[in-house]
């Protein structure tokens, strides 16, 4: 299908989704404001149980009877069987003490929660189920199909995009080297993934035949209509949504987003174990270097948990993730709707 007509196709007016903000920013206010001024909303959902995946899509459908999506992490879930995690708690304890909370300790992990979260999302059905972090089986993706849900992989490299058409998804979100959050990578060293978005949208959209959805470092109409004329099928902004009130992210988030007066991102394993790109703050310099100590995802995520929501209760940013794309100079503040009306309007005007 040529430019936006698949998200016509469901149901969706403009060629503008939400990107999913897992953690908080992404509630059902703001993806059912952006359903509602014509784009597609999407709930970040990685970090819900089952049952608060249902409460929020629920929720989502009182506020609107527009399309939207769900998102969830489909891989990333294996730790190597021996971690010494030792140097990060004694880190983690001088934090904690300044805190006033307890020691750190190591936690348990749960298994894997993608497969009862999915089967959360397959009873609800909704119109567009993302991933990221690698690929579902293709029965997974089959049980989809036949709920009639649309499948969005997650690519940052043209080798991951074909491996994701073989696989079966209706289309590709492109996440070039600029996007804020967690790296999506899954099939190339992450190093080597780091592709700037027009050139990975232009690429792609020569290799694949399924719609490509242009992600990273997009803030206004100009970019937007930069992406598309790159062969882009929509695009996806998430930052530029942080700072609208409908937005789920901290007090303490969303005052180090407006601060930043030019892109001062790094791309850190600092609070995840993950590789993610955010504002750089006190726990990212101090972990700088020190890149060694930090165990795989999901145990860093997992520890440095209390921490950040420590400083996000007491207001301070220095010790949150704060996750941005390097746009984030360029932010703005208005209710979501205004956004994606002020932003589909220059887009058109730029193009």
């Amino acid at each position: 299908m040529a430019r936006s007509e698949w998200l016509r196709s469901l149901g969706v007016e403009e060629p503008l989704i939400l990107a999913p903000m897992a953690g908080g920013p992404s509630t059902p206010e703001l993806v059912a404001a952006v359903s509602n001024a014509g784009g597609l909303g999407s709930l970040g959902a990685a970090y819900q149980t089952p049952e608060q995946l249902t409460r929020d899509i629920q929720r989502t459908r009182e506020l609107t009877d527009k399309p939207f999506g769900v998102n969830l992490f489909a891989g990333g879930y294996k730790v190597p069987a021996q971690v010494d995690a030792g140097p990060m708690l004694a880190l983690l304890s001088e934090v904690h003490e300044a805190y006033g909370l307890p020691p750190p300790s190591l936690p348990a992990l749960p298994s894997d929660p993608f497969p009862e979260q999915l089967e959360a999302v397959l009873e609800a059905r909704p119109a567009v189920f993302s991933f990221t972090f690698g690929i579902p089986s293709r029965e997974v993706l089959a049980r989809l199909r036949t709920r009639g849900i649309a499948s969005v992989g997650t690519a940052t490299t043209l080798e991951e995009a074909r491996l994701l058409v073989e696989a079966g998804v209706d289309a590709i979100a492109a996440q070039g080297a600029e996007a804020g959050g967690h790296r999506g990578t899954f099939a190339s060293p992450f190093e080597q993934a780091l592709v700037p978005i027009l050139e990975l949208v232009a690429g792609m959209v020569r290799a694949v035949s399924v719609p490509v959805i242009a992600s990273g470092g997009l803030m206004d109409g100009r970019d937007m209509a930069a992406a598309m004329k790159a062969g882009s099928s929509a695009v996806q902004l998430g930052t530029a949504f942080l700072t609208c009130p409908e937005s789920g992210a901290s007090e303490a988030y969303k005052r180090a987003i407006l601060a930043a007066k030019q892109d001062t991102t790094v791309i850190t394993r600092a609070f995840s174990g993950r590789p993610a790109r955010g504002l750089a703050n006190t726990f990212t310099s101090r972990l700088q270097g020190q890149e060694q100590l930090i165990p795989p995802y999901p145990l860093q995520n997992a520890l440095t948990r209390a921490m950040r929501t420590a400083g996000a209760k007491r207001g301070e940013s220095g010790f949150l993730s704060l996750w941005a794309g390097q746009g984030v100079a360029r932010t703005r503040v208005m209710p979501a709707g205004e956004l994606v009306h002020l932003l589909l309007e220059e887009m058109r005007q730029a193009q």
